[in-house]
């Protein structure tokens, strides 16, 4: 049996091999067909109240069109946001028992542990979804407050410092509205 001696001549240098991975894998997995686009621009409000609009976008997936439709009732007002007609984000401003905390709220919006807080409680979020408690909207007469919400139904995205700053400005927003403004006291 002969043994085989290496050819003399130069060897590899790992380092540039790693940079040459790293400059061509972003290239070769971006070449695929199937590579998915957002065909519809980003609203900076929805059903009316203002939101972050590059907040919002890693959470909305990929597709042709957007659509945000309000449910308005007495208590409540939804905004469901549908890519392609599939829901991808609900915000929710809910007249809601006063004198409890955010999370007592959030046990009525979600079956999901949410577990981070802000704001000594007054704000509680995951990397999906979100909840508030606006201040200073008071509904005196049914004795009750405005809660706010964000969910990213459609999404893979989880980002909790993203979906916090959602939140606060949302909550922030929701505060200026009609729907404050109407029954503040």
């Amino acid at each position: 049996m002969t043994r085989r001696r290496p050819v003399p001549g130069p060897r590899p240098d790992p380092v540039l091999a790693a940079v040459v991975l790293a400059v061509l894998a972003p290239t070769v997995t971006g070449c695929g067909a199937d590579e998915e686009t957002r065909d519809y621009s980003v609203p900076d409000t929805l059903c009316g109240i203002r939101v972050d609009a590059e907040e919002l976008t890693p959470f909305l997936p990929p597709g042709k069109k957007l659509s945000a439709e309000p449910e308005v009732n007495p208590a409540s007002i939804w905004c469901d946001v549908s890519v392609d007609g599939k829901l991808a984000v609900r915000t929710v401003q809910k007249w809601w028992q006063g004198g409890h905390d955010t999370a007592y709220f959030l046990r009525s919006q979600t079956l999901e542990r949410v577990e981070e807080t802000a704001d000594e409680g007054r704000y509680v979020y995951s990397g999906w979804q979100a909840f508030g408690k606006t201040e200073n909207c008071v509904d005196e007469k049914y004795k009750q407050d405005l809660y706010t919400g964000i969910q990213a139904y459609g999404s893979d995205h989880r980002d909790a410092d993203a979906m916090k700053r959602l939140i606060v400005s949302f909550t922030e927003e929701v505060e200026k509205s009609d729907e404050c403004d109407g029954k503040a006291s």
